[in-house]
């Protein structure tokens, strides 16, 4: 049995199975329609989730399957005092899959060590959100045709983005990428993704303050918020807040094949003025994670159509 906890839980091969068949999925959605009939997924979300859950049970529901769970701690047995490994052992006598968001780093490992059904991490405190990766994935493989041979700009907070984290080590293991890492030096990429990823794998990246100054070079610009609350000092975060704020200004001397990127939710970070250009692909990455999850969901369960 497979679970997926962390993204190099997949192999490169692994990865490029799931992506191609989400593309199927796209390509032919009648042939899925009842792939997983009288199959379940529980999810299970101890904090609060938008995007992830509902694509989950969407997922599952296009696929033909059933869903059931909570959307909160607040709701299960959880505020009993029950624990992570009993609530999972039970959940799994009822539901054939689980997809399990913690605020505690490390709970959805744990649940997998004593789980009768596959674990998906839907994200797990600061540390992992495997399947967000995975959308990233696709809606790459989706704007630019292939996995390799691009340069993307990661912009924002650098230092506690789990999404960054998780999409930079996924691209590592393809070919020809080039990182450019734009942040202020609060919030500059972790110094183990430099010497572990990038050093380590010879892998070409610079650092830079401003998206302004590399922008002609980029085909993909993966956006985050810069976050007040990471600040020691309020006047550093007004200093630079909009710095980070990408408008029409900031892409005069962007291509125009550029792929403009978000994991959601969007606060002030990419104006709204921008939604309606074609290469704001932030809401069709969205989508796409619907289309990855079900894939994902098939590959776990070990269903084939």
């Amino acid at each position: 049995m497979k679970h997926l906890i962390d993204p190099t839980d997949l192999s490169v091969k692994e990865i490029d199975n799931i992506i191609n068949l989400a593309l199927n999925i796209i390509d032919n959605p009648d042939k899925y329609s009842e792939a997983c009939k009288r199959k379940k997924l529980a999810t299970l979300f101890f904090e609060p989730s938008t995007r992830t859950r509902l694509s989950f049970e969407a997922a599952m529901i296009e696929l033909g399957g059933n869903v059931l769970g909570f959307s909160s701690a607040d709701s299960s047995s959880a505020t009993k005092g029950e624990s992570v490994g009993d609530t999972v052992q039970v959940v799994g006598c009822y539901a054939d899959i689980i997809a399990m968001r913690h605020p505690k780093e490390g709970a959805p490992m744990l649940a997998s060590m004593v789980s009768p059904v596959p674990i998906i991490n839907a994200g797990d405190g600061g540390h992992n959100h495997p399947t967000q990766t995975l959308t990233d994935l696709l809606t790459i493989k989706r704007e630019k045709g292939n996995l390799s041979g691009f340069t993307i700009g990661l912009c924002g907070d650098l230092k506690f983005g789990r999404t960054v984290h998780s999409l930079i080590k996924a691209l590592s293991r393809y070919e020809n990428i080039k990182f450019i890492l734009i942040s202020p030096k609060e919030l500059k990429v972790p110094d183990y993704i430099i010497t572990e990823v990038f050093e380590k794998n010879n892998i070409e990246y610079r650092e830079v303050t401003t998206m302004e100054e590399v922008m002609s070079e980029l085909d993909i610009i993966y956006m985050t918020r810069v976050q007040k609350e990471r600040f020691f000092n309020e006047a550093d975060y007004v200093r630079l807040k909009d710095t980070y704020i990408l408008d029409k200004s900031k892409l005069k001397d962007a291509k125009d094949t550029l792929s403009i990127m978000h994991p959601l939710p969007r606060v002030n970070e990419i104006s709204t003025e921008l939604d309606s250009d074609p290469r704001a692909c932030y809401f069709r990455q969205a989508l796409n994670g619907k289309y990855v999850r079900m894939a994902l969901i098939l590959t776990l369960l070990g269903v084939n159509v």
